[in-house]
């Protein structure tokens, strides 16, 4: 069976006209619709590596606009005008699953980047997408 309703997780760095591309080609295959997502994960850190206390609900508004724009453009850039935009504030993987399952999407598309050194051991967002999602996903190589 086909996609129908296909979820674009981007984070707003010039690899998302990459991934959103590539989902943007695989929807008009299916005739699927698009939909758009980006996380605001804003965790600050003083020097020390200690994390600080949340940052004060204007900052987080202004994240939530800036971020709003940013997709709004890269919408405009790849002709989306009538795909669904999603940005929100909070982790990544968490969103992710839970507008796709809110959704009801049947394929998520992220972007993979390549880790080396210490972050092969962190894991990645890929990964932790993967495990947790409620459909098949697809990671773009960067």
């Amino acid at each position: 069976m086909p996609y129908q309703h296909l979820l674009i997780a981007v984070d707003l760095t010039e690899a998302s006209d990459r991934i959103a591309s590539h989902a943007h080609e695989l929807a008009r295959i299916f005739g699927a619709r698009l939909s758009l997502v980006h996380v605001v994960e804003y965790v600050p850190v003083d020097p020390a590596g200690e994390a600080l206390l949340p940052p004060p609900v204007n900052m987080e508004e202004e994240l939530m606009e800036a971020a709003r724009k940013r997709l709004d453009a890269l919408c405009d850039k790849l002709g989306l005008p009538e795909c669904r935009r999603h940005v929100v504030l909070g982790n990544i993987k968490t969103e992710v699953v839970r507008i796709a399952a809110e959704e009801e999407c049947d394929l998520i598309v992220l972007g993979r980047h390549e880790r080396h050194g210490l972050q092969l051991l962190l894991g990645s967002t890929e990964k932790s997408v993967l495990a947790s999602a409620p459909c098949d996903v697809l990671a773009v190589r960067l």
